[in-house]
């Protein structure tokens, strides 16, 4: 900038006095605009001292462990008014219990059960929820031969219940096994009786196709029989040639005028080609082949087939 000399017509001189950033301006004016929201959400919308200080004082009086009976025990705060009760093994487990808004639970706080639990499960409906490992296995054993417990829920094989998340605590509830049904031996499923398929109705025997052709053709293909010879006859149904099927196909590429071919052999996918060029109108043989595609203007038949028309 100090280089330029010339502004328009006049002669300048420029001197750099000093370089300001823009992008600090703009962010000026966004922080003002943020303090002036805030300042306005914090008179409108903020709640009063008054009420964040009873939200609080109700959350941590929800979540207080209290204690329960003459041995102490670990207990929910909505334990003795409720009808029916959690029994889990520790206080861990009361708490996190209680994050997932169940406070109707007791601890037994090691593995002999206390006497306030087993009178507790005897007044009240109770769902013993145990650790998925070894120790609830235990715990289990133990609560089933001196308490009065209804239901058991298991935390997923391998964690324990204070590790679980609420979803994971509310299907272990909701998965709870009556302890009537607990030791019922399954009963052996029985197996269904299949009903017997009706026997499939026999094939329909097919009918031996039969194609009504002229006299000459059905007395020229009982002749051919055996001979392996072929005929060719005209569109007046006369004989033109007689030759040794071997040859058969070389000479209908060069002969003219046939009207019918009949041989003693195989009609194969050339000798049809051939004959729907030439503009043959029937190929009379001993058999067809499986391979062979007909053409629509050629009418293909067996010997067996032809039946002469009266």
């Amino acid at each position: 900038m100090e280089s330029i000399n010339r502004v328009g017509p006049c002669s300048a001189r420029v001197f750099l006095d000093k370089i300001e950033d823009i992008r600090e301006a703009r962010r000026k004016i966004i922080i003002d605009r943020a303090k002036e929201i805030l300042h306005k959400w914090n008179i409108e919308s903020m709640p009063s001292v008054d009420e964040v200080y009873k939200e609080i004082s109700d959350t941590m009086k929800a979540g207080k462990v209290e204690k329960y009976g003459p041995e102490d025990l670990p207990a929910g705060p909505t334990l003795e008014a409720s009808k029916e009760i959690y029994v889990v093994e520790g206080r861990a487990d009361i708490i996190n219990l209680m994050r997932c808004g169940i406070t109707n639970t007791v601890a037994l706080e090691g593995a002999k059960v206390p006497e306030s639990i087993k009178r507790l499960t005897k007044e009240k409906e109770s769902t013993a929820l145990l650790d998925g490992d070894r120790g609830g296995d235990l715990i289990l054993k133990e609560l089933l031969q001196v308490t009065s417990i209804k239901y058991v829920g298991r935390a997923p094989r391998g964690k324990e219940i204070e590790e679980c998340n609420c979803k994971e605590i509310a299907e272990a509830i909701e998965a709870r096994v009556a302890i009537a049904d607990l030791f019922k031996p399954k009963e052996p499923k029985k197996p269904q009786p299949q009903a017997q398929a009706p026997p499939p109705p026999p094939a329909p025997i097919p009918e031996k196709r039969k194609v009504e052709m002229p006299e000459q053709i059905g007395s020229a293909a009982k002749a051919l029989v055996g001979s392996l010879e072929a005929v060719l006859l005209n569109d007046k149904l006369e004989q033109m040639e007689r030759l040794p099927v071997s040859q058969l196909a070389e000479r209908l590429q060069t002969v003219t005028g046939v009207d019918t071919v009949i041989f003693d052999g195989i009609i194969t996918q050339r000798i049809v080609d051939i004959a729907s060029d030439k503009n043959i109108k029937r190929i009379v043989a001993s058999r067809v082949s499986e391979a062979v595609k007909p053409a629509l203007n050629v009418d293909l038949a067996t010997f067996q087939e032809v039946v002469s028309a009266s």
